[in-house]
């Protein structure tokens, strides 16, 4: 059966440029875009109430761009200067570039994996005198605390945004034939609006190991995951299943 329709759990990019839309223009494919979740950012008063004090960490790991934003934000809020010593390290190359909003970029201060937290795990063990802040949401499941505890690494964490749960009763959830999903707040997100969801022969995509978990310990099946060494990102690794699917298809006719 071919591939007519796709769901993508995030928003519509804002550049024409985007590889999804090169995957509907060449497969005839719909691709609609509609976030799962939402997040919002906390309050400084909020942040206080933590007790975490933000100069008592020389880098800060970042698992997502919301990440980054939270926590320049939270610093501009409570006026603390950051050093240009900080270190960052970040789970993809494309959120190292995207620093470049809040601080200069260099490589010596800014670090990046594959995009496994695996990947990051294995650069932050090459920089273990560090101590590492984690920001991270209210909700989601955060592997990256259990890696770190782990691999005995000097770190703490605190919320700096939260994470909502969109109204998607709207959707026909079953007219589609991928949903796509970035994570484990999502699949939360998916069961939420659509209780008696039953996944039949709709294709489960999932980016990172923490969403991948999250859709298996839902009972989902998991059909594309991504990043791998062969397919770095989503849109790669959709663009080999729907070749593979389609070569499968047309053979079967």
């Amino acid at each position: 059966m071919k591939i007519k329709k796709i769901l993508v759990s995030q928003p519509k990019p804002d550049t024409p440029k985007s590889p999804y839309f090169d995957i509907a223009t060449q497969n005839c494919i719909k691709v609609d875009f509609r976030p799962f979740t939402q997040t919002e950012g906390i309050t400084a008063r909020e942040f206080k109430k933590q007790k975490i004090d933000i100069l008592a960490y020389t880098a800060v790991i970042f698992t997502s761009r919301t990440a980054i934003d939270n926590y320049f934000r939270i610093c501009e809020e409570l006026k603390i200067n950051v050093p240009e010593r900080m270190k960052y390290f970040c789970l993809t190359e494309a959120s190292a570039f995207y620093l470049q909003k809040y601080v200069v970029y260099r490589k010596r201060k800014v670090l990046f994996s594959k995009g496994r937290l695996t990947d990051l795990i294995d650069v932050v063990k090459k920089h273990k005198d560090e101590k590492y802040l984690v920001p991270i949401s209210d909700i989601n499941k955060h592997e990256i605390v259990d890696l770190l505890s782990k691999a005995k690494i000097k770190f703490g964490k605190a919320s700096f945004y939260r994470t909502e749960l969109c109204d998607l009763k709207d959707l026909k959830i079953s007219t589609y034939d991928i949903l796509v999903f970035f994570s484990s707040a999502s699949i939360k997100s998916l069961f939420h609006n659509f209780a008696d969801f039953k996944q039949k022969n709709t294709i489960i995509a999932a980016f990172g190991d923490s969403t991948a978990k999250a859709v298996t310990d839902a009972g989902l099946r998991l059909d594309i995951q991504a990043p791998t060494t062969e397919t770095p990102s989503m849109t790669a690794a959709l663009e080999l299943f729907i070749n593979k699917h389609n070569e499968v298809s047309l053979a079967k006719t």
